[in-house]
């Protein structure tokens, strides 16, 4: 009887709808149960005993599809290339356009900057996203954040035929501080100081402070709240690599070599999301301020957890791509329920053309 309890949950947890990975499952039952503690230490562990390799990144780790040239010019209305590492690789920090929009402008951009010189073969991936073109949408889980939300935990029907983009979203519940609001409802409260993703009603997203460099307003639509900010006035923030009182996790996760994800806005309002496997908090802080971003914030970690997608509305019969090869989540994740909470981006209504161009 005693062991009826934990054999249930267990079963339900591996068994439950969404992607996540059989250790990501396992390792939300044990915290569950109440082990945090030990599983914290477990991974501290492990993922600090297994640092990048040095050499050249594998290819599966760069964006799909691979870059051009770094000798390729970047797209009139693209980001300015990025700066490089000595001895830049191939494509490194060189804007790869993605879906196009009315009158041939790209809605997205990819390319990859190595964020930890002393280990080059750390690759972190990066999308930025011209909000000129595009909606942002937050969705809620079947689990994450709880209670009943309109779109199914999945990307609705009427956004499908638009979409460009999924990722991830934050930390559990139970990990952060953090509050949720969408749809009209306040799924946890929203807290001042907490590093937050708002979203306006008209679909334009950005990053900061809450009570500082946002609040709650008649134009709010969303609003994600995770940790504190990574990066605020374009350089990353003092701290992270001491993490004192826990503002970015539990302690020492900053030294993990792991999955991470981040998202931010640069100087021009354009939205970027970075991910990338073996960063540490400090890289991928550095990532995202390499990147451009004024304001960033850190999102989920951990294999399983992240998960960016892209899709090609304007491609007839294309199929979605995971942001990099060796990311470990299925590309259509997201299409159908999930636990967790996570993001869309669709097209604005009339910026696709042809046989696609439907409401975003």
């Amino acid at each position: 009887m005693l062991l009826l309890y934990p054999a249930v949950t267990y079963v339900q947890a591996l068994t439950a709808p969404g992607a996540a990975t059989f250790t990501a499952r396992t390792a939300d039952w044990a915290r569950q149960m109440g082990a945090g503690p030990l599983v914290n230490a477990l991974e501290n562990w492990y993922y600090t005993r297994h640092p990048p390799a040095d050499g050249a990144p594998d290819v599966n780790a760069l964006p799909v599809p691979v870059a051009p040239p770094a000798t390729s010019a970047n797209p009139a209305n693209a980001p300015a290339a990025l700066p490089a590492l000595p001895g830049a690789l191939r494509g490194e920090g060189v804007w790869v356009p993605g879906a196009r929009m009315a009158g041939g402008r790209p809605a997205d951009y990819t390319t990859f900057v190595r964020p930890d010189p002393a280990h080059a073969s750390v690759v972190a991936a990066v999308v930025a996203f011209d909000q000129k073109w595009t909606n942002l949408h937050l969705i809620a889980g079947t689990k994450e954040p709880g209670g009943h939300w309109p779109e199914g935990a999945q990307v609705p029907g009427t956004l499908r035929a638009s979409l460009l983009a999924t990722f991830n979203s934050g930390f559990k519940f139970r990990d952060t501080p953090g509050g949720f609001y969408a749809d009209g409802q306040t799924a946890l409260p929203l807290k001042n100081g907490m590093a937050s993703l708002v979203i306006d009603k008209s679909g334009v997203a950005d990053v900061g402070v809450w009570g500082r460099d946002a609040g709650m307003t008649p134009d709010v639509a969303a609003v994600r709240q995770n940790l504190e900010l990574v990066v605020d006035g374009g350089k990353p923030v003092p701290g992270l690599s001491g993490n004192p009182a826990g503002q970015w996790g539990s302690a020492k996760n900053q030294f993990q070599f792991t999955w991470r994800s981040g998202i931010g806005v640069d100087a021009q309002g354009r939205l970027i999301y970075v991910a990338g496997d073996q960063l540490t908090l400090t890289a991928l802080a550095d990532a995202l301020s390499t990147a451009g971003v004024v304001r960033g914030m850190e999102l989920d970690i951990h294999g399983g957890m992240v998960s960016a997608n892209l899709f090609r509305p304007d491609l007839a019969g294309s199929s979605p791509k995971t942001l990099t090869g060796d990311m470990p989540t299925p590309p259509d994740r997201y299409l159908s329920a999930d636990q967790r909470d996570f993001f869309a981006v669709t097209a604005r209504a009339g910026a696709l053309t042809g046989p696609k161009a439907a409401a975003g």
